[in-house]
């Protein structure tokens, strides 16, 4: 949610900064605006449930073929477990005491976890992360469009590059705080590429001249 944030912060603000260097009004930049996001949260939303959902596609043939794998031939399986346990550590007894007990126990989920490395936790959820993604491009679309639609005059162009750097910058911040890195470097990464990114945009539109409208 994170990321998707901070993609409809920048791509929204850069829109939003060409625009707004062709000399585009007020209407035609809320109008931009409202498009780029609705698009832009669309388009995000779609793109990862059909990703998730072929990542869920490969956990239910994974599942059916250990399923199929043990039925047919439950002692490799068994063997193939114990192999699994005795090379993170485990001595071949507790290996075996082990794989017989989840052999008996469940024994798809077992090869699904310790075989595959796939666990119910990560168990892949299509519409979930498509509701995320539209949610978190749209909040973030949000910030550089607002205060394009609210800036007049020559305080507008700096405003919404304000706005977006300074988002930019909080969203690096807590994408590297959730990962354990130094905040200083996720800040500075993402705010050296979005303000780039909004530079160039706002060149093109400069070098064009078109008002949009």
């Amino acid at each position: 949610m994170v990321l998707g944030a901070n993609d409809g912060l920048l791509s929204t603000g850069a829109l939003l900064l060409g625009v707004a260097g062709a000399g585009a009004s007020s209407t035609a930049m809320l109008t931009a605006g409202v498009a780029a996001t609705v698009a832009g949260a669309t388009s995000m939303g779609l793109g990862e449930y059909v990703s998730v959902s072929s990542h869920r596609d490969v956990e239910r043939s994974d599942r059916d073929m250990e399923a199929a794998e043990i039925e047919l031939h439950p002692a490799a399986e068994t063997r193939e477990l114990r192999g699994i346990y005795q090379d993170r550590g485990l001595s071949p007894e507790l290996a075996a005491q082990v794989a017989d007990a989840l052999m008996a126990h469940d024994p798809v989920n077992a090869h699904m976890r310790d075989e595959l490395g796939h666990t119910d936790e990560q168990r892949a959820r299509p519409m979930q992360a498509a509701v995320s993604s539209f949610v978190a491009f749209a909040l973030g679309a949000l910030v550089p469009l607002v205060v394009a639609v609210t800036g007049q005059g020559d305080v507008r162009v700096p405003a919404i590059a304000a706005a977006t750097i300074i988002g930019m910058i909080a969203l690096g911040c807590l994408a590297a705080w959730l990962g354990g890195a130094p905040l200083w470097r996720g800040a500075l990464r993402v705010g050296i590429g979005g303000s780039a990114a909004l530079a160039v945009t706002f060149a093109v539109g400069k070098l064009f001249g078109t008002t949009v409208g």
